[in-house]
C-alpha cells in the first residue's frame, strides 16, 4: 500500500474515532437529570449535571428538568352550556418534578410526560368546566376560580397517576368570545360600574351622615357630661357651704350658750351673795352709814322748808325726799346758817 493510501486510511479512522467520541460524550445542565435508552429500553440509572460518556449509536439520552418549569398551553377551545364556543388564548401551568420520580414517570409517560399529564389534562378539565356553566359564569362570575379549580383537578389526578409531579400554580387568561357578545358584556359592565359608583356614592353619603350624627351625639354627650360635672361641683360646693354654716352655727350656739350659762351663773352667784348679805346686822350697818353721811337730821312730823341736797338747780323750797335704808323720815338739807 502506497503512502497516500495509508494517509487516507489513517484520516478515515481518525474521523470515525472523533465521531464516536462526539457521540459518546454529552453534557447535562444543572437542574436536569439524564435518562438513558439502550436499544429502546429505559435504563434505571440516570445521571446528574456534568459531562458523561455513553456507548455511541447504541445508547441515547434525554435530559429531564427537575426544577420549576412553566408549561404553556395556547388557544384552548371551550364550549359553554349555552352552545357558545370560546377560546382561552393562553394557560400557564407551573410544575416541578422531583428527581427520585424521574425514572418512573419517564417509563410510564415518556420523557414528554407533560404533554400527557398536563396539556391533555388541561384540555379535558377546562371543557368539563365550561360544559356545565353559562357564558356569563365562565366569562365573568366564575372566572376568578377557574385557575384554582384546574390546579385542584390536575393535582388530584397526578397524586394517583404520577406521584412526584406537583402543580405549583395555574394561570388562565381571559377567554376570547364573539365580538357582538363581548360588546354586550362591555355595556353590561359599564352599567354595573355606574350602578356600583352610585351605590358607593350613596354609602359615602350615608357614612358621612352617620359620622355627623355620631359626632353630634358625642358632642351632646360631652356637653351633658360637662354640665353634670359642673352641677355636681355646685352641689358639692353648696353641701360644703351648708356644712360650714352648720359648723359655724353650732359653734356660735355653743358660744352663746356658754356665755348665757356664764351670765346666769354670775347673776345667780350675785343674787345669792346679796341674799346672804341682807341680814339684820347688814341692814343696820347700812342705816347708820346713811345717817352718818347727812349734815343734819330732823325728827318729827313737821319739817320746815329747806333746800334738799341734790341738783344745784333745784328751788330753795320743794318736796322732801326719803333716804333709803332709814326706818324714820330722814332728810339731808343744805345748812341755812343757824
Amino acid at each position: 500500500m502506497t503512502m497516500p493510501h495509508v494517509g487516507a486510511v489513517f484520516a478515515a479512522m481518525a474521523g470515525v474515532v472523533a465521531l464516536m467520541l462526539h457521540s459518546s460524550i454529552h453534557k447535562i445542565e444543572e437542574g436536569h437529570l439524564a435518562v438513558y435508552y439502550r436499544g429502546g429500553a429505559l435504563l434505571t440509572t440516570p445521571n446528574g449535571p456534568g459531562y458523561h460518556i455513553m456507548l455511541p449509536f447504541i445508547t441515547t439520552y434525554r435530559a429531564v428538568q427537575t426544577t420549576l418549569q412553566t408549561d404553556e398551553i395556547k388557544n384552548v377551545p371551550c364550549g359553554t352550556s349555552g352552545g357558545v364556543m370560546i377560546y382561552f388564548d393562553r394557560i400557564e401551568v407551573v410544575n416541578m418534578l422531583v428527581p427520585t420520580a424521574v425514572v418512573d414517570i419517564v417509563r410510564n409517560y415518556t420523557a414528554d410526560y407533560d404533554k400527557t399529564l398536563i396539556f391533555n389534562k388541561i384540555h379535558h378539565e377546562l371543557n368539563q368546566f365550561c360544559s356545565v356553566h353559562t357564558l356569563q359564569e365562565v366569562y365573568i362570575e366564575l372566572f376568578d376560580i377557574i385557575d384554582e379549580n384546574l390546579k385542584t383537578a390536575l393535582q388530584k389526578d397526578l397524586n394517583a397517576m404520577a406521584p412526584g409531579l406537583t402543580i405549583q400554580a395555574v394561570r388562565v387568561t381571559k377567554p376570547k368570545i364573539p365580538e357582538s357578545i363581548r360588546r354586550n358584556f362591555e355595556l353590561m359592565e359599564a352599567e354595573k360600574t355606574r350602578l356600583l359608583i352610585t351605590v358607593q356614592t350613596q354609602r359615602v353619603v350615608e357614612k358621612e351622615a352617620e359620622t355627623e350624627r355620631k359626632k353630634a351625639i358625642i358632642e351632646a354627650q360631652k356637653v351633658a357630661q360637662v354640665a353634670e360635672i359642673h352641677f355636681r361641683q355646685k352641689v358639692m360646693e353648696k353641701e360644703t357651704e351648708k356644712k360650714i354654716s352648720e359648723i359655724e352655727d353650732a359653734a356660735f350656739l355653743a358660744r352663746e350658750r356658754a356665755k348665757a350659762d356664764a351670765e346666769y351663773y354670775t347673776a345667780a352667784k350675785f343674787s345669792e351673795a346679796n341674799r346672804l348679805k341682807l341680814t339684820p346686822e347688814y341692814l343696820e350697818l347700812m342705816k347708820y352709814q346713811a345717817i352718818a353721811a347727812n349734815s343734819k337730821i330732823y325728827f318729827g312730823q313737821d319739817i320746815p322748808n329747806m333746800f334738799v341736797e341734790g341738783n344745784s338747780n333745784s328751788p330753795k323750797s320743794g318736796p322732801t325726799s326719803s333716804l333709803p335704808g332709814s326706818e324714820s323720815d330722814v332728810f339731808k338739807a343744805k345748812p341755812d346758817g343757824h
